[in-house]
């Protein structure tokens, strides 16, 4: 079969939040490249002594993404362009020209396996499932993660944020939710820290198998948690699916701007002291969302800051 391949010309500085736009629209398989050179992470992650070298950082970057030929494209473009423009005023996206060109089918969606390896969230270890636990780290925590078609292993700032914050606040009652779980890692490591049961819900389809596959493989029982697709900002019915006043904990790893809209909705869900844990968002809009979650009522407890980006921590009082 072939695929339309759309090739987006950005930013560096904008990269991240722009994929993560395009996986929100449901887009799958989001390819990155730039010349940003890698840090002595990055390389340890690669498992390689020797590196190409590469042209200088020109902070431009190429994002490039697939649709199948019966997908509406002018539609999905349409809403693209929507989402840059709102997004340059406040971060540089550059030029946001989108070529497009067609392709044979390839297996792009298990292309990016070669560049994920197992790595470190302090004393845990996420490791994908085609990887072996190594006997030096057979003491620690071990997530096995395959977030196959789903945004989510746990790599980016964002979601190592939101994991620290779940393991200072969950008990051995916590009920909590994710908005916009992906993967299911938030939810999964929340059990694994000792908490009663997880909802997750997410735009993705995908998003269902993959949280299943996540649980089974790290031996979470289909008991302790459930996952659901739908759009808890507006749809009354996923509302009522989800449950009023019954989490201790709601988290959502997800763009500032969906944040503003999903708090005082989401409030909702929050028992009496519940905690409210967000991130995906960038350093400059960090006011933005403090302001909405005061908006809401809700009291911020924490501000926590990985790199450019940060996590807001507040209680429902």
């Amino acid at each position: 079969m072939k695929w339309n391949k759309f090739r987006l010309k950005t930013t560096t500085e904008a990269e991240d939040i722009v994929s993560s736009m395009l996986m929100d629209l449901g887009i799958q398989g989001v390819e990155i490249e730039d010349k940003v050179p890698l840090t002595q992470s990055d390389k340890e992650q690669m498992f390689v002594d020797i590196l190409p070298e590469i042209e200088a950082d020109d902070g431009v970057a190429y994002l490039s993404f697939y649709l199948e030929p019966e997908e509406d494209k002018e539609k999905i473009l349409s809403q693209i362009r929507q989402e840059l423009e709102a997004m340059s005023s406040y971060v540089n996206v550059g030029e946001c020209r989108i070529d497009e060109s067609e392709t044979e089918d390839v297996d792009w969606v298990n292309n990016w396996k070669q560049y994920f390896h197992q790595f470190y969230v302090d004393d845990i270890l996420i490791i994908p499932s085609w990887e072996q636990v190594k006997p030096e780290d057979t003491d620690k925590m071990v997530i096995h993660i395959d977030p196959g078609t789903a945004f989510g292993t746990g790599m980016h700032e964002t979601t190592q944020l939101c994991i620290r914050q779940i393991r200072k606040y969950v008990t051995e009652k916590t009920r909590i939710l994710d908005v916009g779980c992906g993967s299911g890692i938030l939810g999964m490591l929340a059990l694994k820290f000792g908490a009663a049961y997880s909802v997750g819900t997410d735009l993705d389809p995908c998003a269902i198998e993959a949280t299943y596959e996540n649980m089974e493989v790290n031996g979470i029982a289909k008991d302790q948690y459930e996952v659901m697709i739908g759009n808890i900002i507006d749809d009354k019915a996923v509302q009522d699916k989800v449950g009023y006043g019954c989490y201790d904990i709601v988290v959502a790893n997800i763009l500032a701007d969906v944040l503003v809209q999903l708090t005082p909705v989401v409030v909702n869900q929050m028992k009496s002291g519940g905690i409210y844990i967000t991130s995906g968002i960038i350093d400059d809009k960090e006011q933005t969302v403090t302001d909405a979650v005061k908006a809401a009522g809700l009291e911020v407890l924490d501000v926590t800051y990985q790199g450019e980006w940060v996590c807001v921590t507040a209680r429902k009082n």
